[in-house]
């Protein structure tokens, strides 16, 4: 076997299995990053422990979690790059066989540097990697945008994930809530969050 046949072979099996990957939509590229949970801050510089709307969880996901350089896509990117910038070295050019090993491993590494910077920042960003607890409504902190009549339904705004939200809401006791009014949302149903005002929770808990 000569050095261009080695270097072809291993083109061929890093590509062929690139390929294969590519095609079946290899989940395992997908890392599972961890939930980080924890107890937010409340509107208004209020504090307590009530649940965070998910955004400390976004950036602690993005901030602590990776992949790993050393996985199946980047060996067979690095078989691919190096096999095939082995076997045109050694094939089209006059270069002493160390030299040209050595070209080709600087090219598989550029390779599989190159898929791994595309599954670090692409593949594992936050919207590839949610989590469905960063989107429970209970414990969501926010103020009514429309006024809650008494029996009736109003408005409120909240941010969520790193995103301003609203959603239709109506008071848990069945009480007016005034436009502007810091609330907690306590249960959600059929895409209608039912609040209690914070100043209220926040009364209960220090009388408890």
């Amino acid at each position: 076997m000569t050095w261009a046949d080695f270097y072809l072979i291993c083109f061929v099996v890093g590509f062929g299995f690139s390929l294969l990957s590519l095609l079946a939509g290899n989940s395992h590229w997908h890392p599972h990053l961890p939930h980080l949970g924890g107890h937010g801050a409340l509107p208004g510089g209020h504090a307590g422990p009530i649940r965070g709307t998910g955004q400390a969880a976004s950036a602690a996901t993005k901030g602590g979690a990776g992949v790993s350089p050393f996985n199946f896509a980047t060996l067979t990117a690095f078989l691919a790059w190096f096999g095939g910038a082995g076997y045109l070295l050694t094939r089209y050019s006059g270069l002493w066989t160390l030299v040209a090993m050595a070209f080709a491993l600087l090219a598989g590494l550029l390779g599989s540097t190159i898929v791994f910077l595309f599954l670090a920042k692409v593949l594992t960003s936050p919207e590839e990697a949610m989590n469905p607890a960063d989107y429970d409504m209970v414990g969501v902190l926010g103020r009514t945008s429309l006024p809650i009549r008494a029996g009736g339904t109003g408005e409120i705004i909240y941010s969520q994930a790193g995103t301003r939200r609203t959603c239709g809401a109506r008071s848990e006791d069945g009480s007016a809530i005034a436009r502007g009014v810091e609330i907690v949302v306590t249960r959600y149903d059929k895409g209608i969050a039912y609040v209690r005002k914070w100043e209220d929770m926040a009364g209960e808990q220090a009388g408890s």
